[in-house]
């Protein structure tokens, strides 16, 4: 059974679909993602099956979560890209733009090395590698913007 086909179980055929929400909300969008890799398909002799309950693939919270997403502003690649993560608490930025959130930051210029060659990117507002009067070792400066797995 495909995505968009109506499903022939009779607990969906009663309730019918789980209603998408008008304003879409941070919260609904967590909880789509959580919806889609939770609720993904895994192969079984009879067909694929819902990895959560056992329900024909792709049951209704997977089908619910996928039309949220959809209204998000997410493409199908990249809800399958979110699927083969496998991580239900992955991050989609709200609101989501097409483009990226780096689309809207200004770019960074660019430090020149001693040497005339251009170096490093130097991202305005980053903390320095190093605490400063602590122990030495390195440490991860802050992320900048989300991450959240690419469509390929």
């Amino acid at each position: 059974m495909r995505v968009g086909e109506q499903s022939t179980d009779p607990i969906d055929q009663v309730l019918g679909e789980v209603p998408v929400p008008a304003p879409l909300t941070p919260e609904d969008v967590r909880l789509a993602v959580r919806a889609v890799v939770v609720h993904a398909a895994e192969e079984w002799p009879a067909g694929p099956k819902c990895r959560n309950d056992g329900a024909t693939y792709p049951c209704r919270l997977h089908r619910w979560g996928r039309r949220v997403l959809e209204a998000h502003g997410l493409n199908e690649r990249q809800i399958d890209a979110l699927i083969r993560h496998g991580n239900p608490f992955v991050h989609v930025p709200f609101p989501f733009v097409l483009t990226g959130p780096a689309a809207a930051r200004p770019s960074a210029p660019v430090t020149q090395s001693p040497r005339g060659q251009a170096g490093r990117v130097a991202a305005p507002g980053v903390r320095p590698a190093i605490r400063p009067g602590g122990t030495g070792r390195p440490v991860a400066p802050p992320a900048t913007r989300p991450r959240w797995p690419r469509a390929s």
